[in-house]
């Protein structure tokens, strides 16, 4: 025997509503539309459910049965209903976001604050990661989204499985030691720090560096190597090296000793966020997607339009 939950449904307008008329009425159908959902309803479960009478129905000992059976139902499906609005209309909700360090120390805080003011009831989690594993977290279901950087010199693409849109651009800075040669000068090319040890940061930094270093002439020595933009500065800020760092890394936390020099030949940097398809169409996510948006045009970056 397979009830039909449809049907179910409609025994129990009517028996709620006391009449076949009634039922119909609330359901806006027809009372012989009403009357064919139950005999076939009563086929399927082979016995009565409703004992017709000039006064309208009434349940059988079999439809009380089905009766309490049948309010379980649709107390669940309005939880259910109550449950899809509260998502809707951002009344609840929960997105698992992964972020670079620097993202998770200047946009992300900001976002989340907005988000926590504007929809108390989502539930924003964050985790930092750079980008190649924040990508796979993406890839693997494990977070919503991610945000996530790339060099303007980079190669290669992120896997099939997730989508990449670019938001905004970061310079990348010489960051110097106190009292380095060239702190005091107003244009640095890149060749005369051939000499200099060098401090680098994750991967994708590095590859960076190697390959700005490579298009002026020389190989960098590198001394120290660390992902912690302050470890970065700490060892700068001690004369033991010399490094390019992205400007949201200094925004984050500026040594108050190293010299930082600005300029275009030092490389761009483009934030980005990374979803698998369709998740932008989930109203929790798209909020979170739409604040980081919004967010992601500080004065260190120019939006893409």
């Amino acid at each position: 025997m397979a009830l039909d939950p449809r049907r179910v449904l409609v025994f129990r307008t009517a028996a709620r509503a006391g009449s076949l008329s009634a039922a119909a009425r609330e359901l806006g159908w027809t009372q012989s539309a009403v009357s064919q959902h139950l005999q076939a309803l009563e086929r399927s479960v082979g016995c009565p459910v409703l004992l017709r009478g000039p006064g309208g129905v009434t349940p059988t000992e079999a439809g009380r049965a089905l009766l309490v059976r049948a309010d379980a139902i649709a107390a669940a499906l309005h939880m259910a209903e109550e449950e899809l609005v509260g998502l809707t209309r951002l009344r609840r909700g929960r997105v698992r976001v992964a972020a670079h360090p620097s993202a998770a120390a200047t946009l992300l805080p900001r976002a989340l604050a907005a988000l926590e003011r504007d929809h108390p009831g989502l539930d924003v989690v964050l985790t930092e990661a750079e980008p190649p594993e924040a990508i796979a977290l993406v890839a693997d279901g494990e977070v919503d989204l991610a945000v996530a950087f790339e060099y303007a010199d980079a190669t290669g693409s992120p896997p099939a499985a997730v989508r990449w849109t670019p938001l905004a651009d970061e310079p990348v800075d010489l960051v110097l030691p106190p009292g380095h040669r060239l702190a005091g000068r107003a244009r640095i090319r890149l060749a005369e720090l051939a000499e200099d040890a060098w401090v680098m940061g994750c991967e994708r930094c590095r590859d960076h560096v190697v390959r700005r270093c490579a298009e002026a002439g020389f190989v960098p020595g590198v001394r120290h190597v660390s992902d912690d933009y302050v470890v970065v500065q700490h060892l700068l800020a001690q004369g033991l090296g010399v490094a390019l760092l992205p400007r949201s890394a200094l925004e984050a936390y500026r040594h108050p000793d190293v010299v930082v020099h600005e300029a275009r030949s030092w490389g761009t940097r483009t934030w980005g966020v990374v979803h698998r398809d369709g998740a932008e169409l989930v109203p929790a996510t798209a909020a979170v997607l739409a604040r980081i948006r919004e967010l992601a045009a500080p004065a260190r970056v120019s939006v893409r339009s």
